[in-house]
């Protein structure tokens, strides 16, 4: 398979605090990978810069073989304009921990808004795919409510078909749960599961370990900025390699 995500040597650093240390890492096209690890271990810093919500300060990041957030100019690297960033950012969806949706908009309203205003497409047929994402996601029965009317595990629904609408060639999900009540999971998850069968490629930081174990190719144990093991879920989960990667699983499982 070829690697829709190519990470090489990617550091970040806030200041004086380097929050990643060099992280290599390739995810294949139609491949599912979870991010594991501590609070403050660069695991959504990682997720933010493979969308160049944050530019990186060392290394190189590739999305279907293209740099994200750079050009090269002969040996060196050059920023992208705003603009030239987002024509990339658009086939990268990212559903965050809060689901950031438009208040003033209907939960069809905010999956319409991108695809009409960026790619420019008829509204008439926008609609149409709209409509077909509430179902997929199971609330085209909400199309008209606001976001203030859905319950939180609704709105990350929504969420996840605002960022599908964009056809994206690549889905990251940062904590998509972790801030929902308990029993508002499942639904969330269920359509993760959906996504992952079809064979989106997902690269996903999360908690819920056994939805790594039944759905990630791989799983990804990150500490302190860098990659501290990596394989099958299997492997990982039930026979890591690494002290810490034990050390974490001991406390979470």
């Amino acid at each position: 398979m070829s690697a829709s995500v190519h990470a090489r040597g990617v550091r970040k650093s806030y200041g004086l605090v380097e929050v990643l240390h060099g992280i290599d890492l390739e995810v294949a096209a139609g491949e599912v990978v979870c991010l594991l690890g501590p609070s403050g271990s660069g695991k959504s810093t990682f997720l933010r810069c493979v969308n160049h919500l944050e530019s990186i300060n060392g290394g190189e990041l590739e999305v279907a073989g293209e740099l994200v957030g750079y050009r090269r100019d002969g040996d060196k690297l050059r920023e992208l304009t705003d603009r030239e960033t987002a024509a990339t950012r658009s086939r990268i969806g990212m559903v965050f921990q809060h689901f950031h949706l438009f208040p003033h908009l209907t939960a069809l309203g905010n999956i319409m808004e991108a695809p009409v205003r960026v790619l420019k497409r008829p509204k008439q047929d926008v609609r149409r795919d709209a409509m077909a994402l509430l179902d997929r996601v199971g609330l085209a029965d909400r199309c008209d409510a606001y976001p203030s009317q859905l319950s939180g595990g609704q709105q990350q629904r929504i969420a996840i078909a605002r960022a599908l609408a964009m056809s994206p060639q690549l889905m990251l999900f940062d904590e998509p749960t972790s801030a929902l009540d308990p029993e508002l999971v499942g639904d969330v998850l269920d359509v993760m599961r959906g996504l992952a069968k079809d064979g989106m490629t997902m690269l996903v930081v999360t908690h819920e370990i056994g939805f790594a174990r039944e759905v990630a190719d791989r799983v990804v144990f990150m500490d302190a900025g860098l990659v501290v093991e990596s394989g099958p879920p299997r492997q990982v989960l039930d026979e890591p390699r690494e002290a810490r990667t034990k050390e974490f699983l001991a406390k979470v499982l």
